[in-house]
This record gives C-alpha cells, sequence and structure tokens, in this order.
C-alpha cells in the first residue's frame, strides 16, 4: 500500500518526471509546481507510487528468478499479440464511425480512492463482453492495483474475450473489426508502461496531462503512436488544454472530476468546448458522418455521467465519446442501463417526450428518509439512494437539529464531490401535470447525484427557506396542510415536493382507485417539482410515519393518467420488490422500514431495499 513509500521518496520519484530540465514551460500547469510548501494531492501521491512501482518491477527478480520484459520484449510480444489476436484499433476512427450516435466507453472499475469498493467481485472479461454486447465502442480498463484494484490481467482478458466474440460474429466477417477498443487507464508516466498495455493487448492508452511535463507528454504520444496506438489525452483546466494542444493530442478526454480534489463540475467538458470553438478547431462529432473532411479534435467527456440526460447534454456540444464506469458497475442489468443511455440521439428524442399517454418509465428514484447521523446518509448513498430525506417536522421522532443536517448534508456533498447545492434546472411546460412531468424529468437527472431533502409540516415558510439556506438542502418536502402553492421553489430558493395524503380508515380510501386518482389530478399545481403520496390515518392531523401501506392501484391510476409519483408508507425490504413490480412506480420512499431503531438506520436493511428495488426496476422494465 501507499505506506510502502515515504513523502520524501513519493516527491523524489514526481522530481524524477519532471526531469532535471524541468522549467514553468514544460512543468507550469503541474498542480503545485514551483512551490516549495506544496502537498502532494492524492492524483500525485498516486502517480508517484506508480512510477516507484514500475522502477521496482523493472529492476528486481522475482522469487522464482524471472526478470521483468525489458521493453523489446514487450514490443515483441505485442507484436505477436496482434499477429494473433489483430492490430490496434485506430481510436479516432473508433469513435467517428459511430456518429450521429455517441460513442460510449464503458469502464471495468473495481474501486477508486473516493468511492472505495465498487464491484470488486466482477470479472473483466465477463463484464467487457456484456459491455460490448450492449453497444460499447471502447473498454476502459483501470489497471492500477493500490487504489483501484486493477491490474493487465484484466485488460488482456477484456480484449481476448471480446475479440472472440467478434470474431464469432457473422457481421464481423470473422476478422475481429467489429471489436471494441480497449483502453488502459492507468498513471502513465513511461514508454515501458505503453508497451506493457500493447502486449496485453490495448488498442489506446490514457495520458493525463495534469500530472504530465510538456516534453514528456509529447514524447508518450509519438511513442504511442509508433506502436500504432492513439493515445486519448486527459485534460480538467483550460492551461492543460494548452499543453495538450500543443503535445499534438487528437483524440481529447475532459474530466469533469478534478482529480486532485475529487470536485465534480459536469460543466468542464462544455467549457473546453467553447475553448476549442473560440479556437476555430472542429470537433463536432455530429460532422462525422455528414461526409466531407472530417474534425481535427474528437472530443471525449470523461466522469461523472450515467444517464441519457448527461449523454443528450454532450451530444449538444459536440463531444463525441461519453466514458461511464461507476453507474455501469453497480448496474444490475449493464445492458439494460447502456440500453437507457440512448446513445442514439433518435432514441433520446423520443425519451424526452412529456406529451400525454401513461407514465411507464418505471422506478428511478430511491429516497431514504428521517436520516439523523452522516454514517446512515453515507451508507444510503453507497447502495445508491437518489434522495436522502432529514425530517424538521416538530412532532417527529427522527427529528434533526440544525447541526445534525448540516453534518449530513456535508457528508452527501463530500459522497457526490461536489461544494454546492445539487442545480435541478426545471421549467413550465403548459398544464399542470404535462409541467410535473417535465420537471421529474429535471429531478431525475439532478438525482443522479444523491441529493439531502429537508421535510417540513405545517412550519412557516419563512422557518423552511432559513434551514434551506443555513443546512445547505438540496431540495424541501412540504408534508401537512400548506397546500400545492407553498411548494411554488420561488418560496425557498430551491424546489419542492408535495406530499399528498392517502387516508386509510373510510373517506376517500373506500372509493375506487381511478375516481380517488382524477380527484387527486384535479387539486393538483404545477408549483411542486413532484408529487409523493404517503399514508395518513382518518382523523389524525399530518400524514406520514405510519408504518401502513395505502392503496397501490392509486398510485397507478394516477400514473396512468400521465403523472409518476413516488410512494411512501409501509414499504420495507421484504415488499419493496412487490411495490416496484406491480406499480412501477417512478420513486419509492422508506423510513422506518429500514431502521434498527427511531431514527437509526440498519445498515443491512438499507442495502436490502436499494438492492431490491433496483432489481426490480431491472424486471419491471423488461415488460415495458
Amino acid at each position: 500500500m501507499a505506506s510502502e513509500y515515504t513523502t520524501s521518496q513519493l516527491q523524489t520519484a514526481l522530481q524524477s518526471l519532471y526531469g532535471p530540465n524541468a522549467s514553468s514551460t514544460t512543468c507550469g500547469h503541474i498542480y503545485g509546481y514551483g512551490d516549495a510548501n506544496h502537498e502532494m494531492s492524492v492524483l500525485q501521491k498516486i502517480t508517484a507510487a506508480t512510477i516507484l512501482d514500475v522502477e521496482a518491477y523493472t529492476s528486481s527478480s522475482s522469487s522464482s528468478g524471472d526478470k521483468a520484459p525489458t521493453i523489446d520484449e514487450l514490443i515483441e510480444t505485442a507484436a505477436e499479440f496482434h499477429r494473433l489476436h489483430g492490430k490496434p484499433l485506430p481510436l479516432q476512427h473508433q469513435i467517428q464511425q459511430t456518429s450521429p450516435s455517441m460513442a460510449l466507453a464503458a469502464e471495468f472499475k473495481r474501486a477508486s480512492p473516493s468511492k472505495g469498493d465498487i464491484a470488486p467481485h466482477l470479472n473483466a472479461g465477463e463484464q467487457a463482453s456484456v459491455y460490448y454486447k450492449a453497444g460499447a465502442s471502447v473498454i476502459s480498463v483501470l489497471t492500477e492495483g493500490r487504489w483501484f484494484k486493477g491490474s493487465l490481467a484484466d485488460l488482456r482478458e477484456a480484449r481476448l474475450s471480446t475479440t472472440e466474440i467478434a470474431d464469432a460474429c457473422e457481421s464481423g466477417g470473422g476478422d475481429g473489426t467489429t471489436r471494441p477498443a480497449i483502453l488502459r487507464k492507468d498513471f502513465i508516466t513511461s514508454r515501458y508502461q505503453i508497451a506493457q498495455a500493447a502486449a496485453s493487448g490495448a488498442d489506446t492508452v490514457l495520458l493525463i496531462v495534469a500530472t504530465t511535463p510538456l516534453d514528456v507528454l509529447k514524447d508518450l504520444i509519438l511513442y504511442s503512436r509508433s506502436l500504432n496506438m492513439e493515445p486519448l489525452v486527459e485534460v480538467h483546466a483550460l492551461v492543460e488544454l494548452d499543453v495538450a494542444l500543443e503535445a499534438g493530442a487528437k483524440v481529447l478526454g475532459v474530466n469533469n472530476r478534478n482529480l486532485h480534489t475529487f470536485q465534480l463540475d459536469l460543466a468542464n467538458t462544455d467549457k473546453i468546448a467553447g475553448e476549442l470553438t473560440k479556437r476555430g478547431l472542429t470537433f463536432h462529432h455530429d460532422q462525422c458522418s455528414k461526409g466531407g473532411e472530417m474534425p481535427q479534435i474528437t472530443l471525449c467527456a470523461l466522469s461523472g455521467m450515467s444517464s441519457a440526460h448527461d449523454v443528450g447534454r454532450y451530444r449538444s456540444v459536440g463531444v463525441g465519446m461519453c466514458l461511464i464506469g461507476e453507474s455501469l458497475m453497480r448496474a444490475s442489468d449493464p445492458s439494460l442501463a447502456i440500453k437507457g443511455l440512448c446513445l442514439n440521439p433518435t432514441d433520446y428524442t423520443a425519451s424526452q417526450s412529456t406529451a400525454g399517454g401513461a407514465y411507464t418509465g418505471g422506478t428511478k428514484l430511491i429516497k431514504i428518509c428521517g436520516l439523523t447521523q452522516p454514517d446512515d446518509a453515507l451508507v444510503a448513498c453507497r447502495a445508491g439512494a437518489n434522495l436522502l430525506g432529514v425530517i424538521f417536522a416538530e412532532k417527529s421522532k427522527r427529528r434533526v437539529s440544525v447541526e445534525q443536517a448540516k453534518a449530513i448534508v456535508d457528508a452527501v456533498r463530500k459522497f457526490g464531490e461536489r461544494s454546492n447545492r445539487v442545480d435541478i434546472e426545471t421549467k413550465e411546460n403548459g398544464a399542470a401535470v404535462s409541467s410535473l412531468v417535465s420537471k421529474s424529468i429535471a429531478l431525475e437527472r439532478a438525482a443522479i447525484r444523491p441529493s439531502v431533502v429537508g421535510v417540513f409540516q405545517n412550519q412557516p415558510l419563512e422557518f423552511v427557506k432559513e434551514m434551506v439556506e443555513v443546512c445547505g438542502l438540496d431540495l424541501v418536502q412540504l408534508h401537512g396542510s400548506e397546500g400545492m402553492e407553498a411548494a411554488n421553489a420561488k418560496n425557498f430558493s430551491v424546489p419542492a415536493l408535495r406530499v399528498v395524503d392517502i387516508e386509510l380508515g373510510g373517506g376517500s380510501g373506500e372509493g375506487k382507485s381511478a375516481d380517488i386518482a382524477a380527484a387527486i389530478l384535479e387539486k393538483i399545481t404545477s408549483d411542486p417539482i413532484a408529487i409523493l403520496l404517503d399514508t395518513s390515518i382518518k382523523g389524525e392531523k399530518g400524514g406520514g410515519g405510519t408504518g401502513q401501506a395505502f392503496d397501490w392501484t392509486i398510485a397507478t391510476s394516477i400514473q396512468n393518467m400521465g403523472l409518476p409519483v413516488i410512494i411512501a408508507g409501509g414499504l420495507t425490504p421484504e415488499n419493496i420488490g412487490e411495490a416496484v413490480l406491480n406499480v412501477k412506480p417512478w420513486g419509492v420512499d422508506v423510513a422506518g422500514g429500514v431502521e434498527a431503531s427511531a431514527g437509526v438506520k440498519d445498515t443491512e436493511k438499507v442495502e436490502k431495499f436499494v438492492g431490491g428495488a433496483k432489481r426490480a426496476a431491472v424486471e419491471a422494465s423488461k415488460g415495458f
């Protein structure tokens, strides 16, 4: 592990990379360069450790007496591999030929420094095969072992398994020409690592500008090309774009995550695209399918994406490939997840329609409510929950203090690699139901990164707004008799969920579900961002917290009338599968059903609930 190396050793390793002739010209873009008091970032520590690992590997013998292969031996191995299994695929062409569809780089990543274990049990060859069959044009394989638990063996397995499928595919003509390109994603600083990649079957390698001096980057790009591998050159900041272009990069990957701080900003790719446009460089992916001269640059978006909304966003600015990893590694059905990305623009346009018809999109949101501790919030985040609820209602046994809420918000933001509120862009779209459908799409898009919801009940709107500002809440949820209009985002500066109580024990609960649904829809306004249905007991003030389920056919009827809804009340790990399969609600919400005691979550129950909801959603979607 990292403890094998001292800080001094790591710093020396970085200095060796910079070289004896290092200057602001070659290293001015590197974080902390020239600062005697600079503390290495995680990215720099990983890079330095990798340098030392490679040095140790190439300078020592194994216990059996075998020496590490020389770079010439690796090149010979690569030549033999290519003779047996086919030559490397040209990365830029591989991406361009998918136009007008977005190319997908599906990533195999067992773990990461920021998220810990993601899916350490998965087999690289099997996962790569699933990705390829589902439409991935590129398979990215993390080969770094300390923090990402990867290896070159993973890369080789991915290459061989996908080549075997391509060779057997009739449409490939038996020559493997339809296979995906295999990317070695690692912290590459030497020719030796590139030769290793070639010997293991890689078609391309990742070069990270943030840690690489200009002169070294130029050398690595040229060396990679000498082995018939066009590298993917990663940038994050504009100053890094300058370096990449001067070094001659043709395929640019924009990392939306700052690898020094792990902060995520999906607008980063937009900024780089805008800068390329200002400089008069051609890169728009849709131009590739229109004939004529191909764009000079191929632009790729890296990190933080997981939905058709993200793909659609980057398509609009000319991006040619999106790299998606964590969400596919966590997906119960990666093939279905890739289908849901709507790589073809026609599929995306159809998926965004808000005009009429029943809601049949299935379960997209999972909310864990009644959180009181940051650790429980992180359990929910890691399990895959989208919304995390903290309750401010005065009579709730799960009520949180300002300090508790702020601690939970801070933990969720850190997990989501953000420092501000989740940005939820909503707009009115005609009638109430149409507006809410449009807003539900916006919430679904934003909640890809876990968001914190403050739950209030019959409390002054001024108090609600104060809690939003003080605690940093992403949304609010009104759970009392405040009325629909009170849920307008203008009241709090953030969107609001509006709870609609479904009464048990008589009254409206005894009517037919379609009649009840129609009555609810008549009262709906376009003020909230979404509607949450919860159970209430006749004669009791305020709903929620009953532990009982209402008649789910009411939710089905409402969704059949076109409005997606979140359901709550009586949900548990034991019945969540039934609820998702039978009702196919847009969202599900649980509090008491996953607790060890009031306000304290049971980790196993949370994981079972979220996992059960996701698995059932996959099964339910197969029937759509």
